[in-house]
């Protein structure tokens, strides 16, 4: 079992990503607003205002999607999916896509808790 964490920088890209998790099978997933370091750094300590040049490339706001999933081959398939609508995450301002493995959940569905185990 794995948290699937992406940072989507296209946040008109959403929905779509939201709807194909869910031909997937992945029926939950927690979306956050979220900024990048530069962009707070930026704005909040004068120190790093230069960075305001590089921050013209990248998006003001970010998208943060956390799922968790069960399957190997459901998350290599979620995380082929986010490439496909956001592009080629190597690009800048792009995103991210990352996975922790959980050796514990507490609070889904049964049948996902017992996996764990």
């Amino acid at each position: 079992m794995e948290l699937l964490v992406c940072v989507v920088n296209q946040e008109e890209k959403l929905e779509e990503i939201l709807s194909g998790f869910l031909a997937l099978g992945v029926t939950g997933a927690t979306v956050l607003h979220s900024e990048g370091m530069g962009k707070v750094l930026s704005q909040d300590v004068p120190v790093f205002a230069g960075l305001q040049t590089l921050m013209s490339r990248s998006r003001p706001q970010n998208t943060t999607i956390l799922s968790v999933i069960e399957s190997e081959d459901v998350l290599e398939k979620a995380i082929a999916l986010v490439q496909e609508v956001c592009g080629d995450l190597a690009e800048p301002s792009t995103g991210i896509v990352f996975t922790v493995p959980l050796s514990r959940v507490v609070g889904l569905s049964p049948e996902l808790e017992r996996e764990g185990e």
